[in-house]
C-alpha cells in the first residue's frame, strides 16, 4: 500500500514537474533561435546594403573584404549572388541546400523563421536576404551562420532545468514518502496490534496520535472492541474455571457416595452401579480437563510452563503402562535431555492418547531431533481431513467413540504448545499410524 501510494504521488509530481520544465525549456529555446535570426538577418541585410552598393558602383572591393573578414570572425559562410544566379562574393564553406532561400530572396522576401535552436543541432542555419531595393533587385546574400554558442546557451538553460527538476523531484518523493507513511501509519499499527492479538498478546492495543482523522478513530474504535473481546474472554474463562473447580468438590462425594452404597447393593443392580461410577468418572475427567484448558488459556500456568524439566524420568513413568497393556515404548534422546513443562504435559497427552488407540503389541517412538519432539505409533492413524479436525474441542473420531476420554486432550496440548511459543502438528505416520510433532520456535536443548 505505501509503496502504491508512493508510486502515484511521485508519479504526479513529475507530470507536474514536467508540464512547468518542458514549456519553459522550449520556450528558451524558441527565444534564443529568434535572437540568433534577428543578429544573424542584421548582418545579412548589412552584406545585402553593400551588394547593392557594389552592383550599382561596380566595385566589389569593400563587399569583399567584409564578408571574407566576417567569415574568418564568426566561422561563417557568406554567398553574394547576382540576380542571374553568378557567385560574385563567396567565403567560408557553403554546405547548406541554397535552392530554396535562392527562390525566396529573389521574390523579395527575407528569412522569418529558423529551426528551433536545441542542445542536439542543427549546427547551422541559413539565412538569405535580398540585394537591393523594392523591385530592382541586384542579388541575393546567403548567410550560413553556426549555432554553437547558441546551442551551448540552451544545453546549459536546460541543464539548469533538468537540475532543478531532480532535485525537486527528489524532495518530492521524500515527502511522497513522509506523507504515505504518516496516511498509513494508523493502518501499520493496527497490523501490528492485531498480529499481536492473533499470537495470543490479548493485552496489546493500537497507539493512536498519528495519522489521518479517520484513520485515528478507526484505531480507538479498534481498542475498543479489543477491550470487549477480551473482557469477554476472561469472563468466558473465568467462568469455566470457577464451574470447574466449583464442580470437582460435589462429584467427589457423589464418587464417594457411590461407593458406600456399593455393599448395600443386592447383585442384580451391581452393573448398573458400574456404569454409573464409570459415568461419574467420565464427568469428573472432564471437569479436569475443562480446568486445565482454562487455566492454560488464561496464562495461569505461563511461568511453570516455561520451566525447564528432565523428560526422561517423565517417559520412564509411562514405559510401566505400556508394559501393562503389551505395548512398546521406545526413546531416542538424551539421557539428560530437558524441555519446557508445557513440551513435556504434550508428551504426557500425546502417549496417553497412544496407548488408548493402538492396539496391543504396537510400539510408540518418541524422538528429540532437531528441535522437534515427535510421538510416532504405529496405531490405525487418522485420515488427512480429521487430523485438522482432531486439534479442536470436544472432537471425537466415529471410529473411537466408545473410547474413553473428554475430546480435549490435543486441545489443551495445543494450547500448551502456544503457550511456550511452539506449534502442535498431526501428522502420517509410516507405514501407518499418527505423529504428534512438537515444533518449537526456538529447538529445545537435547544434550
Amino acid at each position: 500500500m505505501r509503496h502504491r501510494l508512493v508510486v502515484t504521488f511521485t508519479t504526479l509530481i513529475v507530470l507536474m514537474i514536467a508540464a512547468l520544465a518542458v514549456p519553459l525549456g522550449m520556450a528558451y529555446a524558441s527565444h534564443r533561435t529568434n535572437r540568433l535570426l534577428l543578429d544573424r538577418r542584421a548582418d545579412a541585410t548589412r552584406f545585402a546594403e553593400l551588394a547593392d552598393q557594389a552592383a550599382r558602383e561596380n566595385d566589389r572591393t569593400a563587399l569583399t573584404a567584409e564578408v571574407i573578414r566576417y567569415a574568418d570572425l564568426y566561422g561563417a559562410a557568406v554567398v553574394v549572388k547576382g540576380r542571374d544566379g553568378t557567385t560574385l562574393v563567396q567565403a567560408g564553406d557553403m554546405r547548406a541546400d541554397t535552392g530554396a532561400a535562392i527562390r525566396l530572396a529573389l521574390s523579395g522576401q527575407t528569412t522569418e523563421d529558423l529551426p528551433t535552436i536545441s542542445p542536439f543541432g542543427p549546427g547551422h542555419v541559413l539565412i538569405a536576404e535580398p540585394a537591393g531595393r523594392d523591385a530592382q533587385l541586384s542579388g541575393v546574400v546567403l548567410l550560413q551562420a553556426p549555432t554553437t554558442q547558441a546551442r551551448a546557451d540552451v544545453s546549459l538553460v536546460w541543464a539548469g532545468l533538468a537540475l532543478g527538476a531532480l532535485v525537486a523531484l527528489g524532495y518530492s518523493v521524500l515527502a511522497a514518502r513522509g506523507l504515505a507513511k504518516w496516511i498509513l501509519r494508523p493502518v501499520t499499527e493496527l497490523d501490528r496490534t492485531t498480529q499481536a492479538i492473533a499470537e495470543g498478546h490479548l493485552d496489546a492495543r493500537a497507539h493512536p496520535g498519528v495519522g489521518p482523522t479517520e484513520l485515528r478513530r478507526l484505531e480507538e474504535r479498534f481498542n475498543a472492541m479489543a477491550d470487549a473481546v477480551s473482557t469477554t474472554l476472561d469472563r468466558q474463562r473465568a467462568f469455566v474455571a470457577d464451574a470447574s473447580h466449583e464442580l470437582r468438590t460435589p462429584l467427589t462425594v457423589l464418587s464417594l457416595r457411590l461407593e458406600n452404597l456399593e455393599p448395600h447393593l443386592k447383585s442384580e443392580g451391581t452393573s448398573e452401579f458400574e456404569e454409573a461410577l464409570a459415568e461419574v468418572d467420565r464427568l469428573a475427567g472432564l471437569v479436569e480437563d475443562l480446568l486445565a484448558l482454562a487455566r492454560v488459556e488464561a496464562g495461569a500456568v505461563a511461568q511453570q510452563l516455561d520451566s525447564l524439566t528432565p523428560l526422561a524420568p517423565r517417559l520412564a513413568g509411562w514405559r510401566e503402562v505400556y508394559t501393562a497393556k503389551d505395548l512398546t515404548l521406545e526413546v531416542d534422546l538424551e539421557p539428560d535431555a530437558t524441555v519446557p513443562e508445557a513440551a513435556a504435559r504434550v508428551a504426557d497427552i500425546a502417549l496417553d492418547n497412544a496407548q488408548k488407540f493402538v492396539p496391543p503389541g504396537g510400539t510408540v517412538t518418541v524422538t528429540l531431533a532437531g528441535g522437534v519432539l515427535r510421538i510416532a505409533d504405529d496405531g490405525p492413524g487418522l485420515p488427512e481431513e480429521e487430523r485438522v479436525q482432531a486439534l479442536g474441542r470436544f472432537w471425537r473420531a466415529g471410529t473411537h467413540a466408545n473410547v474413553p476420554g473428554s475430546g480435549l486432550g490435543l486441545a489443551i496440548a495445543a494450547e500448551l504448545a502456544r503457550a511456550c511459543g511452539a506449534t502442535l502438528a498431526l501428522e502420517a505416520n509410516r507405514p501407518r499410524g499418527l505423529v504428534v510433532a512438537l515444533r518449537p520456535a526456538q529447538p529445545y536443548t537435547d544434550l
